[in-house]
């Protein structure tokens, strides 16, 4: 093992090293110690993934085993990294999300008890993450996948207290068990068919693949596997109908609303069909699959963040939309515009969530946005990057976001993938969809009347809380909300930046350049990120240009009616549902997603549960084959109880009756053997 393969492997080692001394020996070494050594094993894989950036910019790349752990047949399990363009993007984005994260959670979870687990999940979380982003092999990235699971699970339910958040754990992991079979499938497809689990040679048999159909279905083999990797991508990443885990996931602490559903877990569905190119590509059905559930999920799951009260539903439901918009991008083949996207949007979307945490500090941990209002004087720092943050997410000209979402807008409409003029409406509709809902939130919280302090009709929601024998939320009469301290304001600055900059500075190497080149392959019939290069003239020119393009004037319309609707005549809102009670009614019920799982596939597993039960194990095992067993054992018994009587003249009658028995069964070859002598 050379020096940079010794390098690779420490960068996903050194978080899971301060995961283990923070979860094993927290409480022998303190609070202290455990937030140091997790935040140094961060902030060494970000100097290491920032190393290993800058040599991939000069051309080094590496894809090889370090270690093999088994061979079946032909078969090798191993564990191995693939050190391209595309994992270096993701290991920087990765490691400095995850850093902020830590920084930001000494301050929000300062008061809980449970402080050095915290820590240790999510440390333990990054280094799952970077298993998964570095991998070279499907078994790896199923471990990588499914670590980052777990470790949402444990977080999601960090206040194990509270039943909301148990609910919320259970609900994530089942949802994501359903997408995960999916995926198993596929990967089980590319075992059995191409032979092995390697990336490279997958992608150089994936003509072959092609060519071939699913035994007794007939249905295209490649179509088969890119389907059942895209359901893996639907579950992690929160796609319609598989998207009903996310928002509720929000009962889980702050900071890792922030890592887990922003910046990270959730995009590993993205990453991995940008990896997957090479396969999707030779696959126009599953392309236009993908493209339609994005679009679906880009829209309808927008809609939702309007009627939301809490303020990390609001981002959550906002965040769904932008994944939505990611998964389009993938269906139009514009893979890099994709990944172009995830990379801005974990820089503005972990501000807002991390804005949200900071709110929620400075209210005393009340979550109602129906209690705000007027935050702007009083937490100076968290209401500018919130509002940077708001313009990055909805496309403001000049802001990372508007970089990576016109790009998608443009690849989407000049798609020739079926479902294209569907995804082109939906992505154009929610551009203002998203301005209304993010500027609603930023309006309710930082301007108007302040709405704190004081015995609300709202107080009976549900609000978040470090545990529930905290019985205060909410500020008390008289009682202001102040800024948080530096290490939540820094990281929110630090995340400030990237969300305001980064889409003017990488926007030519990503998208116009050979970033991606050789990594991400696109058929040139699919290419729909040509037109956008040829007519790119710079950074400055694309955001003078989108000052007079459709989505700009549609996300100033979404601005200008949520100020008229919340600031200026703050009665519409209430007037306009009394007219359209059957749609607030189907929002609110999130299209009855949730109703729809309870009573078809809860209920229709319970109902099947029960009749195995009682048809299966109460009538055939229980009553069967156990007691009908042992029923039979006692009729035999009783029945020989009879012959049983304990008389000598009884047992001599029934041996002779024995003997003669066995002399008849017997005769006939006895005669024949005395004949033959």
């Amino acid at each position: 093992m050379n020096s940079m393969q010794k390098l690779y492997l420490i960068i996903p080692l050194a978080p899971l090293f301060g995961a283990i001394l923070s979860g094993l020996f927290g409480r022998f070494i303190g609070r202290m110690a455990s937030h140091v050594v997790t935040i140094a094993g961060v902030a060494i894989a970000f100097l290491l993934a920032l190393f290993v950036f800058q040599d991939v910019k000069a051309g080094n790349t590496f894809n090889g085993s370090l270690y093999t752990w088994a061979t079946v047949g032909s078969l090798k399990l191993e564990v191995g990294f693939l050190v391209d363009s595309l994992t270096a993007t993701m290991m920087l984005v990765v490691t400095f999300v995850s850093l902020m994260v830590h920084i930001y959670t000494i301050g929000y979870m300062a008061d809980d008890p449970g402080y050095q687990r915290f820590f240790s999940y999510i440390s333990l979380f990054t280094f799952a993450m970077l298993m998964l982003v570095m991998s070279n092999n499907f078994l790896q990235l199923f471990f990588g996948w499914e670590a980052v699971g777990l470790v949402s699970y444990l977080l999601i339910g960090f206040w194990y207290t509270k039943p909301t958040a148990i609910y919320a754990n259970l609900k994530a992991f089942l949802v994501n068990r359903v997408g995960d079979f999916g995926f198993l499938l596929g990967i089980g497809l590319i075992a059995a068919f191409s032979g092995t689990l390697d990336y490279s040679q997958v992608f150089s048999r994936a003509p072959e693949l092609a060519q071939l159909s699913v035994p007794t279905t007939g249905w295209p083999m490649l179509t088969a596997i890119c389907i059942c990797l895209f359901i893996g991508a639907m579950g992690k990443s929160a796609q319609v109908p598989l998207h009903v885990w996310l928002p509720d996931s929000m009962e889980g602490p702050t900071p890792i609303s922030a890592l887990i559903h922003a910046a990270t877990m959730v995009t590993a569905g993205i990453f991995m069909v940008a990896r997957m190119s090479p396969l999707f590509e030779l696959s126009e059905t599953a392309l236009s699959f993908v493209m339609v559930i994005g679009a679906t999920t880009a829209l309808f799951m927008g809609f939702l963040g309007i009627v939301q009260n809490d303020i990390k539903r609001v981002v959550a439901y906002s965040t769904l939309s932008q994944l939505g918009y990611m998964t389009v991008a993938l269906g139009a083949s514009a893979y890099s515009a994709a990944v172009f996207h995830l990379m801005t949007h974990a820089f503005f979307k972990a501000l807002l969530f991390l804005g949200a945490g900071s709110v929620i500090i400075g209210m005393h941990h009340d979550q109602d946005m129906r209690n705000m209002g007027g935050l702007r004087k009083y937490m100076p720092v968290t209401w500018v990057t919130s509002l940077l943050g708001s313009l990055a997410l909805i496309g403001m000209p000049f802001f990372s976001g508007f970089y990576s979402k016109d790009a998608i807008i443009e690849a989407v409409r000049d798609s020739h993938i079926a479902g294209s003029g569907y995804a082109a409406f939906c992505v154009l509709a929610g551009v203002f969809v998203t301005a209304f809902y993010s500027f609603r939130m930023y309006f309710l919280v930082f301007h108007g009347k302040e709405r704190f302090g004081g015995h609300s009709d709202h107080d009976a929601h549900v609000k978040g809380g470090h545990d529930d024998a905290d019985h205060h939320h909410g500020l008390a009469p008289g009682e202001k909300p102040h800024e948080s301290p530096l290490v939540v304001t820094v990281p929110l600055i630090l995340l400030a930046l990237p969300s305001v900059l980064i889409g003017f500075f990488t926007i030519h190497p990503i998208l116009v350049g050979d970033w991606f080149s050789g990594v991400i392959k696109v058929a040139e019939h699919h290419d729909s990120l040509e037109e956008l290069r040829h007519g790119f003239d710079g950074s400055i020119a694309m955001a003078l240009h989108g000052l007079v393009t459709l989505p700009f004037w549609l996300a100033l319309s979404g601005v200008f009616l949520a100020w008229l609707m919340y600031l200026k005549m703050p009665h519409l809102p209430a007037a306009f549902e009394v007219r359209v009670k059957p749609l607030r009614l189907l929002l609110d019920n999130k299209y009855y997603f949730d109703r729809f799982n309870e009573v078809i596939i809860a209920g229709g597993a319970r109902l099947l549960g029960q009749n195995l039960w009682r048809r299966g194990d109460q009538y055939l095992i229980d009553g069967i084959v156990v007691n009908g067993s042992a029923r039979l054992v006692s009729w035999f018994s009783g029945m020989s109880r009879y012959i049983q009587s304990g008389m000598i003249y009884q047992y001599a009658f029934w041996i002779i009756m024995g003997v003669v028995l066995l002399l008849g069964l017997w005769w006939p070859v006895l005669k024949e053997g005395a004949l033959a002598h």
